[in-house]
């Protein structure tokens, strides 16, 4: 598991509070919420408070073991070993189209060329409709 690697790496205490939320993000094999998580580790581990879980979360996004994408209200979580990659999400049904890293190659590199500014587009969100929805409207 690289994250306990990077963890430790970085000089980060490696409690086991925070293996076993490496370990659920890790083992799961979806993008999960936080209240997933939660639900995993207090179910391994009762008496985690959620707030533990969120600290943890913060600290493993910051240190490149996690990334984090909103998803409809709130916000979902998948190790970074998974790759970068993007969704496409009906705003009708709810579908979900995992894409390619390389979809959104052209715009970010666009955006360099006319505003210099360099974006960081490993975890996209984008809304619309699928295309049976498209054809029911």
């Amino acid at each position: 598991m690289s994250c306990v690697f990077t963890l430790k790496q970085k000089g980060l205490k490696l409690t086991p509070q925070r293996r076993l939320i490496a370990e659920a993000i890790h083992d799961i094999p979806t993008h999960l919420s936080a209240e997933e998580i939660i639900i995993y580790v207090q179910d391994k581990m009762p008496g985690v408070n959620k707030s533990t879980v969120y600290r943890t979360l913060e600290l493993l996004e910051e240190a490149g073991c996690v990334y984090r994408s909103r998803m409809g209200d709130g916000f979902v979580y998948h190790h970074a070993e998974e790759g970068h990659h993007h969704h496409l999400v009906c705003r009708k049904c709810g579908e979900t189209v995992d894409c390619d890293e390389d979809l959104l190659a052209s715009a970010e590199q666009a955006i360099a060329d006319q505003y210099g500014f360099h974006v960081d587009l490993k975890h996209v969100v984008i809304r619309g409709l699928c295309q049976d929805c498209t054809r029911e409207t």
